[in-house]
């Protein structure tokens, strides 16, 4: 009989209150670290070696963001060590690393029926959750939530014992003792860290550690300042040098290369091949025939890839999906599908009693397309699988790839790896499985590696997004400006891409299966970001569940990013319809969000704001991303010029407010790429898809942008006593509406369409 969750939280109901106190009690996890010759491990976060080495447990996939320094970075400053005596290491796969925040964001994606019983209930059963399920996931700015107290607490009992060491060495109180750039010190006594580590390590870490009393900070610098980081990015130096390894860096003894041949979606199926076109090339190792896939190994990569090419698979599919059939579908939907409220305010629906202006703003699907494609490595021997693998979710990655070789997860040993960019993308674990099942065909070490095409192919993009905004207007008059908003209406018509996604990651499921287990279900996942940062009298928003025969998933921005683009937008367009200037017409409406109208007056400083008149060409937009103290807020003006080759956004100025800063030169890194991937979403090329395939065959039909097309960036952040919020996708969602509102102001025309220029100009 197996038992679950679920059915002890059933069995509750007939006397089972025991078991499930049981199950909700508490857990603590012993250190998973393993310490090297001379180490000495102190928790589940740090090992001090010998030379004085400290090395720093990162739970969290370095995939560009910083992470790998952030998180030590914490450590050092809560422990008293010198930032160049700090070394990391990929943490194993733990209960003792669970992401609690974000299991609580994605309660309803692993657990429904039971999400929002109560703020208490949900936040314990998260807990358990997390760490039961070694739920560590990387996704949607939670790092530092979930990690930083953690870190510090780590560091801070590690600081007190070895005080406590060198305090009994030299008799005196461990009170007394200072601990800083490495060394404790008591008047003119000083030890170093690794004279302390091995007789510090066997005391009993205190409870509670004492933290130092002020948090980790950085002070934001002016926007034309670039001052030298205090704490350097761990990364750098061996990314620069190429010694940063990847999973495509692994080499095992008797390895061999795959390539891999996808059909259009998962519900397609390989109809055929010409195994005899690949007798001719050399080095073959093996092909390796799935339901759904073909691979192909041989002695390197590009004689795999060959044989796959001269091999010609072919594949079949019942509904394929095509770009024309999606957006007559969803546009159907967003005027005659059946709504669900997702968000109300103020007098919610009731307050709509007319529309004086309504406008309908659509969004085409967006790609990740990362720098590095799937890539994994793996060597099965009996019956133990080891792969080597960049992923979001490890341990969701782990189990897959046990499930579909048939052994215990026990019997899957994951070696996490950095990921060469991902955007989301490696949230997805397809290519866990399929390395597994060809190592344990082929019986020897293998690496295998997506070509461009299937990484286009497999991806789950950002879902289209069809939305309708209508909005009741003042008349003006004694008590009002006229055309200031009264009540507004938002329909959005979009897959419920959060629970499709969510059905993928935790209940395992195909792409179809998840697509038919979701169909019709109302997904505020999919929907966030709807709600404006504006205080409206009246606020309505619905989903209209939308089903494509498309896969859809989880893109930089996420559902923040056509919902932002749209409502930015549309502000706009009644703000240009009744004369407004577009700046003082927000700040006129966000008198409860103080910090993001001092974002929009700080960008509008930073960009020498014009009031975007006509033929000005600057254009202004903001956006605010989470709820409460903890939410990241971010204002942008985009500047746009006319010339020989067209409309070309010039410069972009952007003031945020990220709360307390733990790495500034960090932090701006992500607001500049986060501009620079927003400019691709705004001024890429649409992926059309016929007969299930996307009509781009690799990255360069995106029209992503080059350096060449990079614009000056002006980017300054706020002072903030806030909680620290990961700014990673601010840029992404900002800069969109941003340029459209400047390509209007530039040319005078109003671009509804994301990417702007699918339809030309």
């Amino acid at each position: 009989m197996q038992v679950t969750r679920r059915g002890l939280l059933a069995g509750a109901a007939a006397g089972g209150g025991l078991v499930v106190a049981w199950w909700l009690m508490p857990r603590s996890y012993a250190s998973p670290l393993v310490a090297a010759r001379g180490e000495h491990v102190f928790g589940a976060w740090l090992k001090i070696a010998a030379d004085g080495v400290v090395t720093v447990a990162v739970p969290q996939l370095e995939m560009g963001q910083g992470i790998t320094t952030l998180l030590p970075q914490i450590v050092a400053h809560e422990l008293g060590a010198d930032w160049r005596q700090i070394a990391v290491e990929p943490a194993p796969v733990s209960g003792a690393y669970a992401n609690v925040p974000l299991a609580q964001k994605w309660m309803a994606l692993w657990d429904p029926a039971f999400a929002g019983i109560s703020t208490a209930s949900d936040d314990l059963i998260a807990l358990r959750f997390a760490q039961s399920q070694r739920f560590n996931a990387t996704a949607a700015g939670t790092s530092l939530a979930a990690y930083e107290l953690p870190c510090r607490e780590a560091a801070a009992a590690a600081r007190t014992m070895l005080a406590e060491e060198a305090a009994s060495r030299w008799g005196v109180a461990q009170e007394e003792c200072e601990v800083a750039n490495g060394f404790v010190t008591h008047g003119s006594n000083r030890a170093s860290f690794g004279e302390l580590a091995e007789g510090a390590a066997d005391y009993t870490p205190p409870d509670p550690p004492p933290l130092r009393p002020e948090p980790l900070r950085e002070k934001p610098l002016p926007a034309d300042v670039d001052g030298a980081p205090a704490f350097p990015r761990i990364d750098l130096p061996s990314k620069v040098d190429g010694s940063w390894r990847f999973a495509g860096d692994v080499r095992l003894p008797g390895m061999v290369f795959a390539s891999i041949r996808h059909g259009p979606v998962d519900g397609s199926e390989l109809a055929g091949f010409n195994r005899d076109a690949a007798a001719g090339i050399r080095g073959l190792a093996g092909i390796v025939e799935s339901k759904r896939w073909l691979a192909v190994a041989a002695d390197t990569w590009w004689s795999a890839e060959s044989a796959l090419a001269a091999m010609k698979p072919r594949f079949k599919v019942a509904s394929p999906a095509n770009s024309p059939d999606i957006a007559a579908r969803l546009g159907t939907l967003l005027t005659a599908g059946e709504a669900h409220v997702i968000a109300e305010a103020g007098y919610g629906g009731e307050g709509m009693q007319r529309v004086d202006i309504g406008r309908r703003y659509e969004v085409e699907p967006a790609y990740a397309a990362p720098l590095e494609t799937a890539t994994a490595t793996a060597r099965f021997e009996e019956g133990r699988l080891e792969l080597w693998i960049a992923s979001q979710a490890p341990e969701q990655a782990r189990v897959a790839a046990a499930r579909a070789i048939g052994v215990a997860a026990e019997d899957v040993a994951l070696y996490p790896m950095p990921a060469g960019g991902s955007f989301d993308a490696r949230l997805e674990h397809d290519h866990a499985i399929e390395i597994a099942l060809i190592a344990r065909e082929l019986g020897r070490p293998v690496q295998l590696v997506w070509p461009r095409r299937d990484e286009l192919i497999r991806a789950r993009p950002r879902p289209p997004v069809w939305m309708l905004l209508g909005a009741q207007l003042s008349k003006g008059g004694a008590n009002g400006a006229e055309g200031a908003i009264d009540a507004m209406r938002i329909r959005i018509a979009t897959p419920p891409a959060a629970r499709e996604f969510g059905q993928r990651l935790f209940g395992n499921r195909t792409s179809m299966a998840a697509i038919r287990e979701t169909t019709g279900q109302p997904d505020p996942l999919a929907c966030e970001g709807a709600v404006p940062p504006y205080q409206i009298p009246g606020l309505l928003v619905e989903h209209i569940p939308a089903e494509i025969d498309l896969p859809v998933g989880r893109v930089r921005g996420n559902s923040h990013g056509p919902t932002i683009f749209a409502i930015e937008s549309f502000i706009d367009e009644i703000a240009a319809k009744y004369g407004r200037e577009p700046l003082s017409f927000r700040m006129s409406m966000l008198g409860g969000d103080v910090r993001l109208a001092a974002c929009l007056q700080r960008a509008a400083q930073l960009a020498g704001w014009d009031g975007g008149a006509d033929q000005s060409g600057q254009g202004i937009a903001c956006a605010r991303i989470g709820e409460g103290p903890e939410a990241a807020r971010i204002a942008c003006v985009a500047t746009a010029r006319q010339g020989e080759g067209g409309v070309r956004v010039i410069r972009l100025s952007a003031a945020a407010d990220i709360g307390r800063i733990i790495n500034h030169d960090i932090a701006k890194q992500q607001i500049e790429g986060g501009l620079v991937f927003g400019i691709g979403i705004a001024l890429g090329n649409a992926v059309e898809l016929r007969t299930g395939l996307p009509d781009a065959a690799d990255d360069t039909a995106l029209g992503l942008p080059t350096l060449a097309d990079c614009p000056e960036m002006r980017i300054e952040f706020l002072a903030s006593e806030a909680p620290p919020a990961d700014p990673g996708e601010l840029g992404t969602v900002v800069a969109p509406p941003a340029i459209a509102n400047a390509l209007f102001s530039a040319t005078g025309l109003r671009l509804r369409r994301l990417p702007l220029l699918s339809d030309g100009i």
